[in-house]
This record gives C-alpha cells, sequence and structure tokens, in this order.
C-alpha cells in the first residue's frame, strides 16, 4: 500500500469513527428508520464505488496530478508560485469545481436520475454523505481528471483536497449537534451540518439549495444559499417525495433506481421555484 493510499484510509477511518461516536453520543435528529438496516445498504453503496472506478479508470487524480506536473500539464504547473499558494489556490478552484458539478446534476434530468440515490435516504448521517450510486463516482471522477489537467494542481493538493472533501462529507452529513453560536460562525469557513441539511429536505427549493460541499462561499456569492428549512432542524422531513417506503430503499432497488424510478419535481430546470 502506498503512501497515498495509507493516508487516504488512515483519515477516513479515524474522521468516520469520530464522527460515528459523536452521532451517539450528541445527536441532532432522532432516527427515523432503522440505523443497522440503512448503514448496510449504505455501506454497501460506499464499498461498490472503488471497485467501479478501478474497473473503469487506469490512474485516478493523484496519478493524474503527477502526469501533469512532469510534463508541465495545467495551468499552475506553468508558474512558480509558493507551494503553500499553489496549495490554496488549487483547493479552492477544484472545490469551485466541485460545486458547479453538484449544481449540474440537480439541474440535468439525466443527471439528477443518478444523484437521487444520494437523496432517497430517509434519514441523514455520515453515511449519506459517502452514499453514491456508482455510475455518479465514474462521472465525478471523470469531470475530477479533467479538472487535474486543466488547474495543473500538485500531488499534494490533490491529497489534501481529497483528505479534505471525505472529511467534510462526513462531518457537514453527520447527525450531530452543534451551539447554534458555533455553528454560525463555522458556515462562514466551511459547510456545517445544519447548513447542509436543508439541501436533504423535501421540498425542491430547499433540496436545490446549498450545494457546497466543503467551502460555503459559492452558494453566497451566487445565491444558492438558503439559511434554514422552513420547517426547522427537528420538524423538517428528509428525502424525496417520490421515495417514503424504506422497504423499498434495499441495496439492489438503489442500484437500479435510476432507471426504474420516477424523476419527482425536482431538476432544476423542470421544477416549480414555489415548491
Amino acid at each position: 500500500m502506498d503512501n497515498y493510499t495509507k493516508v487516504r484510509v488512515a483519515s477516513f477511518l479515524g474522521i468516520f469513527l469520530f464522527m460515528a461516536v459523536w452521532e451517539v453520543v450528541f445527536a441532532r435528529r432522532p432516527l427515523t428508520t432503522s440505523k443497522k438496516v440503512r448503514w448496510a445498504n449504505n455501506l454497501g453503496m460506499i464499498a461498490l464505488n472503488p471497485i467501479a472506478l478501478r474497473l473503469v479508470f487506469p490512474l485516478l487524480a493523484i496519478d493524474m496530478a503527477l502526469i501533469a506536473q512532469q510534463k508541465s500539464w495545467g495551468i499552475l504547473n506553468n508558474y512558480a508560485l509558493p507551494l503553500w499558494l499553489e496549495v490554496v489556490i488549487a483547493v479552492v478552484a477544484l472545490d469551485f469545481i466541485i460545486y458547479l458539478q453538484h449544481v449540474m446534476f440537480h439541474a440535468v434530468p439525466a443527471l439528477w436520475r443518478l444523484h437521487m440515490v444520494h437523496h432517497a435516504d430517509l434519514d441523514i448521517d455520515l453515511t449519506t454523505g459517502l452514499r453514491f450510486h456508482p455510475v455518479e463516482i465514474i462521472i465525478s471522477m471523470g469531470i475530477k481528471l479533467a479538472a487535474v489537467l486543466v488547474i495543473g494542481p500538485s500531488p499534494l493538493a490533490v491529497i489534501l483536497f481529497e483528505v479534505v472533501l471525505n472529511g467534510t462529507a462526513m462531518f457537514n452529513h453527520a447527525n450531530i449537534f452543534l451551539p447554534f453560536g458555533v455553528d454560525r460562525l463555522l458556515r462562514w469557513v466551511v459547510v456545517t451540518p445544519d447548513m447542509h441539511r436543508v439541501h436533504h429536505s423535501i421540498y425542491p427549493n430547499e433540496t436545490n439549495a446549498n450545494f457546497g460541499f466543503n467551502l460555503p462561499w459559492w452558494d453566497r456569492l451566487l445565491g444558492t444559499y438558503r439559511p434554514q428549512p422552513r420547517e426547522g432542524h427537528l420538524g423538517m422531513t428528509i428525502g424525496l417525495n417520490q421515495f417514503r417506503d424504506a422497504k423499498r430503499l434495499t441495496l439492489p432497488r438503489l442500484l437500479i433506481m435510476p432507471v426504474t424510478r420516477k424523476l419527482g419535481s425536482y431538476p432544476i430546470i423542470r421544477r416549480d421555484p414555489k415548491a
């Protein structure tokens, strides 16, 4: 196992265990469905995604960063910047691309078919932050590889970005309590659980808000920020209107969901702005 993989695995396990304990000790919301069943389905989906990536791509983002660096491909590889500045620019640029990608998966009906697997969870916790359809993961990796090729981030920047993105995805989906004052301050620098939970509301105009996974600035700058859900965090309903039966959200059904289930009124180009 190379050092990159060791860093990814160690950071993932450490953050996962920390968030899992936090959810037990200081939960934000009571769960509405069986955690044991949900985790079995979500972790099963999570386990499939690395396999799907390796079957499709011979290299990952870190490999592309190394190749681009060797061949001077990409914008940042053609400027002599201090390492710290290059890393900051690269991480911010990659995060903005992830934001745009997320909006695209909500805007285009064909992509929403894949992304609704993530939103169909009837509760939200740290496993929701990692639950994506394998085809969505493959498309996302293709976008990430193209971004690395164009931006030209250093391998260090790519490692840092992926560790931070993975960690913040678990953090901002976690069912954890943060005091209101702490949340209010934190959401100026990072997407908090209360901020992102709005995005998992059953109402389309809340689902299509707060797209950021890591940095919260893009939502504020581009008009997609919504501070709180209309029914409050304890009263809001998580999930999608067309998927309310937990028994029909098993792993096999989640895998075929994009081709067997209705889109609902959620894709941005089809929705009623008042919904």
